[in-house]
């Protein structure tokens, strides 16, 4: 395998693997939406671009069948102190053979762990069992099971508004503190074992104190009653609508923890996240959890939720 960036990817192999890319988008459920602007901004449009970003590189296997789009991750990096990438996806042709695609992700496996420690992870659509099955075949580990609901704001099912608020950038360590506190076992950082649970911990807590400081999240909402303890919080990052797309456009669910002292809170943030969509006329909200979030799902139930995709995250590392 090329342990460089071999120029780019092979269109002949983009093309081969479109119907998978435009799963890559987050709104591939969304029929309303056209499949070409998806496929420009998530699928196709970045896979042919790959390798002229910082930090990609274009993967080939050692016979030519195959391409891996790999993303080093520099902040992650620095966290965790070990090279750290992202798999957007792998290319190959129609006809490419289970024991081939085998031999070419071991391959890959084998390239990263030539150059020291690393650790790797790749989210791959439900729908992509090629890739999938030559991934698990070839070492890579099935992490976690993610469903991707969204919600029409226009037909939302909202019980009587709460009092809640934005958090102020002076609570990020308390906000924090909630993240790594109310841990979820089945989440992808808890439930990897290269982590364990105090990296994972560490992880999350400086995620939730990062959107309250405003560095990726557009809004961290929290309760804001009388006499009630705040103990959960909810990040939102929002999409504008896109030039001539009608429909377009949303809120998403990035982080969202519920401590003790303020049970029932899951379902009133996320509440007040579809009602702040409307006022911004955001036509949809989008939330993700794992296959195993009982709760979320009753939440999801309640307010019109629908469930649009099923993605896995696997990983490997050394």
């Amino acid at each position: 395998m090329t342990d460089q960036s071999s120029g780019g990817t092979d269109p002949a192999l983009v093309t081969a693997r479109a119907a998978m890319l435009l799963r890559h988008s987050p709104t591939h459920f969304l029929r309303h939406l056209p499949a070409e602007s998806q496929q420009e901004r998530y699928g196709t449009g970045v896979a042919a671009r790959f390798g002229t970003g910082k930090g990609e590189e274009v993967m080939t296997a050692a016979d030519g069948s195959s391409q891996w789009l790999l993303q080093y991750l520099p902040w992650d990096t620095e966290f965790f102190g070990t090279p750290t990438y992202r798999l957007f996806t792998g290319l190959f042709g129609a006809n490419a053979s289970p024991a081939r695609l085998m031999a070419a992700a071991t391959e890959l496996r084998a390239t990263l762990a030539a150059r020291g420690s690393y650790y790797a992870f790749s989210v791959v659509p439900a729908e992509d069992i090629e890739l999938l099955q030559a991934l698990t075949a070839g070492g890579w580990q099935l992490i976690e099971t993610r469903l991707n609901f969204y919600c029409p704001v226009a037909e939302a099912t909202l019980p009587a508004p709460a009092s809640v608020r934005l958090a102020r950038p002076e609570e990020a360590v308390h906000i924090g503190r909630i993240a790594a506190t109310a841990r979820n076992q089945y989440d992808r950082f808890h439930a990897d074992p290269w982590f364990g649970q105090v990296r994972a911990d560490a992880l999350l807590a400086r995620y939730a104190e990062a959107a309250t400081e405003g560095s990726y999240a557009d809004a961290v909402l929290v309760p804001n009653e009388p006499g009630l303890p705040v103990d959960s919080f909810l990040a939102i990052g929002d999409a504008a609508a896109e030039a001539g797309v009608p429909g377009s456009g949303s809120s998403r669910v990035l982080l969202t923890a519920v401590g003790p002292a303020n049970r029932g809170w899951h379902l009133k943030l996320v509440a007040e996240t579809v009602r702040r969509a409307s006022a911004l006329s955001l036509p949809q909200v989008l939330m993700t959890t794992q296959a195993t979030n009982g709760a979320v799902f009753r939440t999801c139930e309640k307010l019109g939720f629908r469930l649009g995709g099923t993605s896995h995250v696997l990983a490997c590392s050394k």
